[in-house]
């Protein structure tokens, strides 16, 4: 059943992300990706509170995992590595939070870089 669950908030939050983004990137007439920061910014947001609000609460680990792994897992995966980082940071694993941040930010960005440039796949 949590599969399932995490399954069905993965879907309403990757729609969302869609429709969010590109709403508010419309509104902007900008060539910055303001739709892709606010996206990442309500997910760090709605993840922070969620997590916030099960620490404190008897509720099912199904319903935890659809809202936190499924829904903001699927809205933005941002949130997720902004949860990580902070729950390393509150147990005072200050060198190994900045650690993670900077082999997050830099393998992800070179990874992407080398696929961009260098895939054998081509635009039709």
């Amino acid at each position: 059943m949590a599969v399932f669950l995490i399954f069905l908030g993965g879907g309403i939050g990757s729609v969302a992300r869609y429709a969010l983004g590109r709403f508010i990137q419309g509104q902007s007439h900008s060539g910055f990706p303001i739709g892709t920061l606010a996206v990442n910014v309500i997910g760090c947001i709605a993840i922070g509170a969620l997590a916030r609000f099960f620490a404190n609460t008897q509720t099912e680990n199904a319903v935890r995992a659809m809202l936190i792994v499924g829904l903001c897992g699927g809205f933005t995966t941002f949130s997720t590595f902004s949860y990580e980082t902070v729950g390393l940071m509150i147990g005072g694993k200050f060198g190994l939070a900045a650690l993670y941040v900077g082999a997050s930010v830099g393998a992800c960005l070179v990874g992407t870089y080398i696929a961009f440039t260098r895939s054998p796949v081509t635009q039709g």
